[in-house]
């Protein structure tokens, strides 16, 4: 596994304060893992398109600068298979770094070997190689990114890598959160009787609990009721399922992240949706909190959310 230092690394310093984001230029040999590289960058809130016209670039810069309202940077596909590419990009990148843009370039490349096996196993035309060999392509291509190689900020040498472990890089890589915060955690508080959420990674069941629903004082409220709450808690079977369930969760996440998940939703049912769901998907969310993790938390069949 081959992985060179970065090309100019005086370059690491910001071009003016006016954009808020940084953009990120995806290139480098075909076959080499650029839309591997694409989706991770998506996945880790990169704002990603591939393949945009090199003319486009700049006038879409400006277009975003005005109009994001989030702190999101940009990561684009370029290579090429875009028109103009190899002939102007010199020009307009130095052009865009002159007006504050904080412009960085991953090149990908791999051995001649491996993109040709790639090549093979994907089934895929190699861009130049309309009327020759692909490996006389490849040689082509290499040739004509040498002066975009030595511009690069990140070079990543992917021969021994597989897709999962250059998704891994890049995600390590290319985001700033920590790690607890690299996985967007989704609960969901849900009824049974309307139906598991299709979304769902894990389903947790706690049906089992004792139900407030046949409590008469208690029934009218939500689990967001403190009386409600109480009720479900002060009871052992609830204790210890809950400790256990931390316990689980504690357990999963780290590994979650180190396989490279980006996103798990957890459903928390019971047979209304009210009561014991709300109580319990409220009190993981809370442990989450604890332990630093970002997480959304939504009751999707609350009566009271729904204006019933």
């Amino acid at each position: 596994m081959k992985l060179l230092k970065p090309a100019s690394p005086n370059r690491s310093q910001g071009y003016g304060s006016l954009p808020s984001f940084s953009v990120l230029i995806v290139t480098g040999l075909s076959g080499s893992g650029k839309s591997t590289v694409l989706h991770a960058l998506e996945d880790v809130g990169f704002f990603c398109i591939d393949n945009l016209p090199l003319s486009l670039l700049a006038p879409f810069l400006e277009e975003i600068s005005k109009s994001r309202r989030d702190r999101r940077n940009v990561a684009l596909v370029m290579d090429v298979r875009t028109e103009g590419f190899l002939q102007n990009y010199v020009q307009v990148f130095k052009e865009l770094e002159a007006q504050g843009y904080f412009l960085r370039i991953l090149f990908l490349e791999a051995d001649e070997d491996a993109l040709i096996r790639r090549f093979s196993q994907t089934r895929r035309q190699h861009p130049l190689a309309d009327h020759d060999s692909v490996s006389h392509a490849l040689r082509q291509e290499r040739e004509s990114l040498k002066g975009l190689r030595e511009m690069a900020h990140r070079i990543i040498d992917t021969t021994s890598f597989n897709p999962h472990q250059l998704r891994k890089l890049i995600i390590a890589e290319y985001t700033d959160l920590s790690p607890e915060r690299r996985m967007a955690l989704h609960l969901t508080s849900f009824a049974y009787k309307n139906g598991i959420p299709p979304e769902a990674d894990l389903v947790i069941d706690v049906r089992f609990l004792p139900n407030p629903h046949f409590i008469d004082e208690l029934r009218p409220f939500t689990g967001n009721e403190p009386r409600v709450r109480e009720f479900v808690l002060k009871h052992g079977e609830t204790r210890a399922f809950i400790t256990h369930l931390f316990d689980f969760v504690d357990f999963l996440l780290p590994l979650y992240q180190k396989e490279g998940k980006t996103h798990l939703n957890i459903a928390i049912g019971c047979t209304g949706g009210q009561h014991r769901s709300v109580v319990i998907a409220n009190c993981l969310g809370e442990h989450l909190a604890q332990k630093k993790f970002s997480f959304s938390l939504t009751h999707r069949d609350l009566a009271e959310q729904r204006g019933e």
